[in-house]
């Protein structure tokens, strides 16, 4: 083609398809008329002075080499030379002041709660100056929870710090990091109520909260080893009792001091709370079913009243209060953790007749007797709720019983053999193998088991001598039915007689 032709089609001038022409189609390698070139012998050296620190081998080729080189450039060379190590600058070092300073912070452990290991986080907070902690776990940790772990340990010290040092984590900061950091204003007027601010640190300097961070450490050492726990509550209540007296009479470090002791010297440099300050609380808006009952976190409430009305549920900490009409109606503590699918009434009241409308049934009772048929259905069970499947657990196990007392043992289990087989969680694909074996005429359906004693059962015996029901009303009402229409006959008769003479 032509030069022309070449550029319409690519739709570029004449001239950049000359030059590429020109080039045979290969990049050229462009170098640099103004790249610097600094001797590696003089790089090692001002390295070795400047004892590894970067900047100030900046400066010297600026101001004693006369060597003008960008800052990343530098690094760059010395990278390549292998003479960069890494310095992780120090922390702000802020020294200790008694009132001035908290540290808050979270951890994930994962904890043995009876049979069970579960993931819990730990929420701790540290009094700087004199070293004390106030520690709790919770299964799910966020703002509200957050606001609620600072208000029960500031309350239990009656005392605040005019600073809390966080690390840069979204549930108290709203953008920027460390100096730049803007707290969320929903966490800034929280801590206002109690007369500190939120401080974050620099990014990756995790030091400045050197106190916090060795609490962790004592917790996973100290609190952790050779400690049982049944349940959460168990769990916080061991915390509560080893941050609280063991840790805070225990001589800390080598300077022996114990906690107690320098919180009664901190207490004039620190700010007294008020007794009366509001909890932390949530509110959620809920309806009520025609049976008075207000589900919340997979428990149903009762309602008092007759007023089948909205309300609003104010979650706190340990307890909800149910609102109608901004009168508080009751008020329930919070159930045990784990505990859900209950109906919670007042105590010393008699219980609600009436379940509630959407409760669910558990079905454990169901699971319970599939597992017992064979060790098959154990083994498909254990494959159908893998983590991800996502299927109803409750509704799939009582369809796949109400299956199982459809058909034969022997089909049932040749069904689910199968089904492992082809990897199938599908309900309506089993009971197609189930037909399908069938039709193949590997499992002949059974006779259908009739116990014979019947007879002998203590509801037919009772039956058997309750009176004839009288089923003349319902011979009346066939009479009637007859009658009505034998005359809507003669009727229709009487209309076509009528129409013909008529024509």
């Amino acid at each position: 083609m032509s030069l022309q032709e070449i550029a319409q089609r690519l739709q570029i001038s004449r001239n950049t398809v000359h030059t590429i022409i020109a080039q045979k189609g290969e990049m050229p390698l462009g170098v640099r008329q103004d790249k610097i070139q600094i001797d590696g012998e003089l790089l090692e050296r001002l390295y070795q002075e400047c004892e590894g620190w970067v900047q100030r081998v900046h400066e010297k080729l600026m101001e004693e080499q006369g060597i003008r080189v960008g800052y990343s450039t530098l690094t760059r060379m010395l990278r390549q030379l292998e003479m960069n190590r890494s310095q992780t600058s120090r922390c702000q070092h802020v020294p200790d002041q008694p009132g001035a300073e908290m540290q808050h912070d979270t951890s994930p452990y994962a904890v043995q709660l009876g049979d069970l290991r579960v993931q819990v986080i730990a929420s701790l907070l540290y009094l700087r100056y004199s070293k004390r902690r106030y520690l709790r776990f919770y299964r799910l940790f966020n703002r509200f929870r957050m606001k609620c772990f600072l208000h029960e340990a500031l309350m239990f010290w009656r005392y605040a710090a005019r600073v809390c040092i966080i690390d840069n984590t979204n549930l108290a900061r709203w953008k920027g990091t460390g100096r730049d950091a803007v707290i969320v204003p929903e966490m800034e007027a929280f801590a206002k109520q109690y007369g500190f601010r939120f401080v974050c640190h620099e990014k990756g300097h995790a030091n400045r909260k050197a106190g916090e961070e060795r609490s962790f450490w004592t917790v996973e050492t100290n609190f952790f080893p050779g400690r049982h726990f049944q349940s959460l509550e168990d769990l916080n209540q061991q915390a509560f009792q080893w941050a609280t007296v063991r840790m805070e009479q225990r001589p800390v470090a080598k300077s022996k001091l114990i906690p107690a002791q320098a919180f009664q010297q901190e207490r004039s440099a620190l700010i007294a709370l008020p007794a009366h300050l509001p909890a932390p609380y949530c509110v959620h808006e809920r309806g009520t079913d025609q049976y008075g009952y207000a589900a919340f976190k997979g428990n149903c409430y009762w309602v008092p009243g007759t007023k089948r009305q909205d309300v609003k549920v104010v979650e706190y900490s340990d307890l909800v209060k149910i609102y109608q009409s901004r009168r508080c109606l009751v008020e329930y503590d919070l159930p045990a953790d784990g505990v859900s699918n209950q109906r919670i009434s007042p105590e010393g009241m008699p219980k609600p007749a009436h379940q509630p409308k959407d409760r669910k049934r558990a079905s454990a009772e169901e699971e319970r007797r599939l597992r017992a048929l064979s060790p098959t259905v154990e083994k498909y069970l254990h494959f159908v709720f893998q983590p991800g499947s996502g299927l109803q657990r409750h509704r799939f196990i009582r369809e796949l019983l109400q299956l199982a007392e459809r058909m034969t043992p022997a089909l049932f289990l040749e069904t689910l053999e199968r089904a492992l087989h082809y990897a199938i969680r599908d309900l309506p694909t089993l009971q197609r193998i189930a037909r399908l074996s069938l039709s193949q005429g590997q499992l002949p359906l059974g006779p259908v088991e009739v116990d014979e004693n019947f007879s002998n059962r203590d509801t037919y015996q009772q039956g058997r001598w309750t009176e004839v029901p009288d089923f003349s009303p319902y011979d009346q009402m066939l009479e009637d039915q007859s009658d009505e229409q034998d005359q809507g006959n003669q009727q229709d008769q009487k209309d076509e007689e009528d129409q013909n003479n008529h024509g």
